[in-house]
């Protein structure tokens, strides 16, 4: 994936012609999807956009307020899909030009990166992720 994404490259990726998206669809290991697909452009020049007027990773962290959310779940079921917090993102990202980027994909990302710890109690990493 990263290969045929050009390593994540958003400068690469903002430039792809619509020959090479079309490329894309056939190739195996990655979404199929032609919108999704498309999204990728898309969301490349729309990170380019806003790192270009302010710091994209204050841009993305003001959404906890600069800080770790940091949780107490007692069970995976506890974990939410969504959070308010990432239901604002995705309408800053929606309104900043990005594409297929709902609540859902938001809380998703911001779990993924440490925005937000959401191991169970249960679990060895959330003690080590506390403070």
């Amino acid at each position: 994936m990263r290969k045929a994404f050009l390593d994540f490259s958003p400068e690469k990726l903002a430039i792809l012609t619509d020959k090479e998206l079309e490329l894309l669809l056939n190739s195996e290991g990655i979404i199929r999807n032609k919108l999704k697909i498309k999204a990728v452009r898309t969301n490349a020049i729309s990170f380019l956009r806003v790192e270009a007027r302010e710091n994209i990773v204050d841009y993305f962290w003001q959404f906890t307020e600069g800080q770790i959310i940091q949780n107490s779940r007692e069970s995976l079921t506890d974990v939410p899909a969504i959070t308010p917090a990432s239901i604002a993102m995705a309408k800053q990202l929606k309104k900043d030009g990005f594409a297929f980027m709902g609540p859902t994909t938001c809380y998703a990302f911001m779990q993924s990166v440490g925005m937000v710890n959401d191991h169970v109690k249960s679990c060895f990493r959330w003690q080590q992720l506390q403070p």
